[in-house]
C-alpha cells in the first residue's frame, strides 16, 4: 500500500507540473537557428547560444534569459521570456564571438534566427579571456550530455571519478557503473572498448552521453542503456595545448600533456597521461551456517590489502579535410597498466555456542599487467542538403594481459599453535584479446519534417587466455583442476533502419534492428565447448528482431512529452559463462555457468521535459520487463566440488556463487532530474530515482522470488566567486557532490545502502585564466563501500568490501598556444594559403 500511495502522489505531482507548465508557457517564445563555419561551411557543434533581452528605452542588454548549445548539425533551439527585442550571443572554441539582434512580431510564439556564420578566431591565446562556461549538463528526452570539465572533483582522476558526478548513474566500489539499477554498455567514441573505466584518464574526456533507452540505431546488447564516452579532440586553429600535474595521497601522482596543431586542411592532435594511486582495501564477512534452519556454527573474516595501480596512456592522430564535404580522421591510442595487491585475510571459526574452534591466516600476493592499443579510422561525407551525411568507421582494440598470484593459507588452534602445514597455491596467467568493429551509417532528411536512417555493423571479438594453478607441497608443484586454458569468439552482425516524421504536432520515429549473434567458447584442455547462436539453425527468429518507437508531443513551447519503447538483449559476458573457478576468497568462491542464456528486455518510458530561463526539469517514468534475467545465485559448496578443489586451501563451508537465469525481473520507477541556476554564481543539479523491483526465480525447485522498493538521490552543486574587490578571492569555484542509495532486493537477500561525498576547490590563475589549480577530496567521509546480506535456509551472510579509500589530490593545469588566420590575403584581394 505504501508503494501504491507513493506512485499516486508522484502522479499527482507530475500532472500538476504539466498543467502549470501549460499555463506559464504562453509567456515564452522559441528561438531557433543554425551555426556554421564561415570558411568551410561546416556545421559547428557545441556552440554556446545565449539569449538576452534589450531595454527598449536605451538599447542596452538587460537580462540573461536562457542559454543553449548547437547539436552536431549546428542547429539550436532555446525558449525564452516573451519580449520584442533580443540579442543572441554565439560563441564557440576557436571562433570569434558573434552577436545578432533579433526582433519578434507582437504575439509571436516562434522566431527563426536563420544561419549564423562564425569566423575563425585569429588571436593569441594569451589575449583571450573566456567569460562563459559550458553548462555542466544538457538534458533531453532521449539522452543526457555531461560536460566532463564540469566535474571538478574528477580532475586528475579517471573515468570512474567522472561517472560519480553524472545524475542517473551509480558507481560501485569496483568501478562498475549502473544506470537505474541496470548495467549499461560502455562505448568510447561510439564504439565498444576493452578498456575499463579506471584505465581512461578523466582529463582526456570531453563529454559523456547517457542514453537510457536506445533506439534501433544502437547495439541491441544495451538493455541497461548506453554510456558513450567522447574523447577530447581539439580542432582549434594554430598550435595550442594543455599541461597538468597532480600529487596527492594515498600515493597519488598524475600528469598529462595534450597538444594540437591545425593548419589548412590538416589537424594533428596528441596527448599522454600518467596516473598512479594506492590505498588499503578492506572487506569483512559474518556467516551463520545452518542445518534445517538451525545454526550449526559461525564464521568471521576480515581482510586488508595494500593496493597499487599505475597507468600510462598515449593517444595521437589527425583529421584531414579533403574539401567542404569530405573528411577522414585517424587516431591511435596505447594504454599500459600495472596492478599490485598485498593482502592479509584473518579468519575465525566458532561453534554453535560462539566458542572459538580455530583461526586462519591467508596471505595473497598479486602482480598483474596489461597493455592495450586502439585504432580508429572514420570517414565522413556531407552534402549540400543540411543534415544529410554518410559515415564509414573501422575500430580495432587489442592487447595482452598477464600476472602471477601466490596464496598462502595457515590454520591455527585456539591457543595460537599451527594446525597442519601451510597450504600454498601459485597462479600464473597470460591472455590476449582483439576486437574489430566495422560500421556504416547513412542519414537523409527527406524534408524538413521527415528523415530516414540506415546502417550496418559487424563486431568480432577473439580472446585466448591461459591460467595455470599449482598446489605446492615441499617444493613439489601439482597442477590443479582450477587451471583453465580457454578460447572464445564472439560475433554480432546487424542492420537497422529508422524513419521519422510528423503528424501535426506529433513527432515520431519508428525503427527496427536485426542482429545475428554467436558466442563460441572452448576449454582447450578438456575439450568442453559452450556458448549460444541466434538464430539457431533458422529458429528463434524473434530473438534477432529488435524494434523501437519514439513519440514526442510538444504540449507548448518548452514543454515536451515523450513516450518510447524498445526491445533489447543482454548477452552473458565471458566471466559469467566460463566455468572457471575463482578461489581468491576461500570462503566465497565464484564460477561461471556455461548453460547461461541471454536475457531480453522490453523497456517503456514516459518523459516530460520542461525548459525555462534558468534551468531544466526532466521527469521520467519507466517500466522494464527482463525475461531470463541474468542474476547471481549462491549456495554452500558440495563435497564433490570440494574434492575437485583438492589442496587449494578451500574451506568446507565455503559459498559457491554462480549465475542463473531468473524467470523474470520487473522494474517500475520514476526519475526526476533538475538543473537550476541561481544568479550567475550558483547552480545545482539534484537527481532522484525511485524503483520497485519484482524478481521471480526458481532453482532446483527452490523459490527465490523477492520484491521490494529502493531509491537513490544525487546532488552536484557549484558556486563561483566573481565580481568582488579582492583579486585573490575572484575566480574561485567550489563544487560539492554526493549520493545515497537505499538497500535493494536481490533473489536471496538484499544489497546494503551506500553513500559518499566529494568536494573540490578550483582557482583560475593569471590575467587570462590560462592556469588552473584544483584541490579535491574524493569520499570525504571515507564511507564508499559495497555490501550485501544473503539469507537462505542453509546460511546467513552479512558482508562488505571496499577497493578505493578517501583521497586528497592537488592538480595544476596550464593552457598555452597561439592561433592564427587560416588564410592570408595577397595584394589585390587574392587568397593565399598560409
Amino acid at each position: 500500500m505504501k508503494f501504491k500511495s507513493t506512485l499516486l502522489l508522484l502522479a499527482v505531482i507530475f500532472s500538476a507540473t504539466t498543467v502549470m507548465a501549460q499555463v506559464t508557457a504562453t509567456d515564452r517564445i522559441s528561438i531557433s537557428g543554425k551555426v556554421k563555419d564561415t570558411k568551410t561551411g561546416n556545421a559547428i557543434e557545441a556552440a554556446t547560444i545565449t539569449a538576452m533581452t534589450i531595454r527598449s528605452e536605451n538599447g542596452q542588454k538587460d537580462t540573461l534569459s536562457n542559454t543553449s548549445m548547437s547539436d552536431k548539425t549546428g542547429a539550436f533551439s532555446l525558449s525564452t521570456t516573451k519580449g520584442i527585442n533580443y540579442i543572441l550571443i554565439i560563441s564557440a572554441v576557436g571562433f570569434e564571438t558573434f552577436e545578432q539582434p533579433l526582433s519578434a512580431q507582437p504575439g509571436a510564439s516562434t522566431m527563426n534566427a536563420g544561419i549564423i556564420s562564425l569566423r575563425t578566431e585569429a588571436a593569441n591565446l594569451a589575449n583571450v579571456m573566456v567569460t562563459a562556461r559550458k553548462p555542466a549538463m544538457t538534458l533531453g528526452v532521449d539522452r543526457r550530455i555531461f560536460n566532463a570539465d564540469a566535474a571538478v572533483t574528477a580532475k586528475g582522476g579517471n573515468a570512474v571519478d567522472v561517472m560519480k558526478n553524472i545524475p542517473s548513474l551509480s558507481v560501485d566500489v569496483n568501478g562498475g557503473v549502473q544506470l537505474r539499477n541496470g548495467t549499461p554498455q560502455i562505448f568510447v567514441d561510439g564504439r565498444p572498448t576493452i578498456l575499463t573505466l579506471e584505465q581512461i584518464p578523466a582529463d582526456d574526456i570531453e563529454k559523456v552521453e547517457v542514453i537510457t533507452n536506445p533506439s534501433a540505431k544502437y547495439d541491441a546488447g544495451s538493455t541497461g542503456g548506453i554510456i558513450n564516452i567522447i574523447m577530447k579532440k581539439n580542432r582549434k586553429a594554430g598550435f595550442n595545448g594543455v599541461a597538468n600535474l597532480g600529487i596527492g595521497t594515498p600515493e597519488i601522482l598524475n600528469g598529462g600533456l595534450s597538444l594540437n596543431f591545425r593548419k589548412n586542411k590538416v589537424n594533428f592532435f596528441a596527448s599522454g597521461n600518467y596516473n598512479r594511486g594506492g590505498g588499503v582495501a578492506k572487506s569483512e564477512a559474518y556467516r551463520e551456517n545452518k542445518s534445517n534452519g538451525v545454526i550449526t556454527d559461525y564464521f568471521k573474516q576480515q581482510s586488508e590489502g595494500d593496493r597499487t595501480r599505475r597507468f600510462v596512456s598515449a593517444r595521437f592522430g589527425l583529421d584531414y579535410f579533403f574539401d567542404n564535404f569530405n573528411s577522414i580522421s585517424i587516431s591511435q591510442g596505447f594504454v599500459n597498466g600495472r596492478f599490485g595487491l598485498d593482502e592479509d585475510q584473518y579468519q575465525q571459526y566458532l561453534d554453535q555456542n560462539g566458542m572459538l574452534t580455530n583461526t586462519g591466516l591467508r596471505r595473497n600476493f598479486e602482480e598483474d599487467a596489461f597493455n592495450r592499443s586502439s585504432t580508429q579510422i572514420n570517414y565522413r561525407k556531407t552534402f549540400d542538403k543540411a543534415g544529410k551525411e554518410w559515415t564509414v568507421d573501422f575500430n580495432f582494440n587489442g592487447g595482452h594481459n598477464g600476472g602471477d598470484a601466490f596464496i598462502y593459507n595457515q590454520r591455527y588452534q585456539p591457543d595460537g599453535t599451527a594446525s597442519g602445514p601451510v597450504s600454498r597455491v601459485d597462479n600464473y596467467s597470460t591472455g590476449s584479446g582483439k576486437q574489430y568493429t566495422f560500421q556504416t551509417d547513412y542519414v537523409n532528411p527527406i524534408s524538413e519534417k521527415s528523415k530516414v536512417e540506415f546502417g550496418a555493423r559487424s563486431f568480432h571479438y577473439v580472446s585466448d587466455d591461459k591460467l595455470d594453478v599449482y598446489a605446492v607441497d615441499n617444493n613439489v608443484a601439482t597442477k590443479l583442476p582450477l587451471s583453465n586454458n580457454y578460447r572464445f569468439r564472439e560475433m554480432v552482425n546487424a542492420v537497422y533502419g529508422n524513419y521519422s516524421n510528423e503528424l501535426g504536432k506529433l513527432k515520431y520515429q519508428a525503427g527496427v534492428r536485426l542482429e545475428q549473434s554467436s558466442f563460441n567458447g572452448e576449454l582447450i584442455d578438456s575439450s568442453l565447448k559452450f556458448g549460444y547462436d541466434y538464430p539457431s539453425k533458422g529458429n528463434d527468429l524473434w530473438n534477432t528482431f529488435f524494434p523501437s518507437l519514439y513519440l514526442t508531443y510538444p504540449l507548448s513551447d518548452g514543454n515536451d512529452l515523450q513516450m518510447n519503447f524498445s526491445r533489447r538483449i543482454r548477452r552473458p559476458n565471458f566471466w559469467q559463462i566460463n566455468p572457471y573457478v575463482d578461489i581468491t576468497d576461500p570462503m566465497n568462491i565464484r564460477v561461471g555457468n556455461p548453460a547461461l542464456r541471454p536475457e531480453f528486455t522490453n523497456s517503456f518510458e514516459l518523459n516530460y521535459n520542461r525548459t525555462f530561463s534558468t534551468g531544466n526539469v526532466l521527469v521520467s517514468t519507466y517500466f522494464r520487463n527482463n525475461t531470463d534475467d541474468i542474476t547471481m545465485y549462491s549456495d554452500t559448496i558440495s563435497s564433490k566440488q570440494l574434492e575437485d578443489l583438492h589442496n587449494a586451501a578451500i574451506d568446507p563451508n565455503a559459498l559457491l556463487t554462480t549465475f542463473i537465469n531468473a524467470d523474470r525481473t520487473n522494474r517500475t520507477g520514476i526519475e526526476v532530474t533538475w538543473q537550476q541556476k541561481i544568479g550567475t554564481a550558483f547552480d545545482f543539479t539534484p537527481n532522484f530515482n525511485a524503483q520497485y523491483r519484482d524478481v521471480k526465480a526458481t532453482v532446483n525447485g527452490m523459490d527465490l522470488s523477492n520484491q521490494g522498493f529502493n531509491w537513490s538521490t544525487k546532488l552536484m552543486a557549484n558556486y563561483r566567486v566573481t565580481g568582488v574587490r579582492s583579486k585573490f578571492a575572484n575566480n574561485f569555484s567550489f563544487q560539492l557532490s554526493g549520493e545515497y542509495e537505499s538497500p535493494r532486493v536481490m533473489p536471496q537477500g538484499k544489497q546494503k545502502e551506500q553513500y559518499n561525498m566529494d568536494f573540490a576547490i578550483r582557482k583560475d590563475l593569471f590575467k587570462d585564466k590560462a592556469g588552473t589549480i584544483t584541490f579535491n577530496i574524493n569520499d570525504v567521509f571515507n564511507s564508499r563501500r559495497w555490501g550485501s546480506i544473503t539469507d537462505t535456509e542453509n546460511f546467513y551472510q552479512d558482508s562488505y568490501r571496499r577497493w578505493n579509500v578517501r583521497s586528497f589530490r592537488l592538480t595544476f593545469s596550464y593552457r598555452f598556444g597561439k592561433q592564427f588566420e587560416m588564410f592570408k590575403r595577397k595584394e589585390g584581394g587574392e587568397e593565399e594559403r598560409s
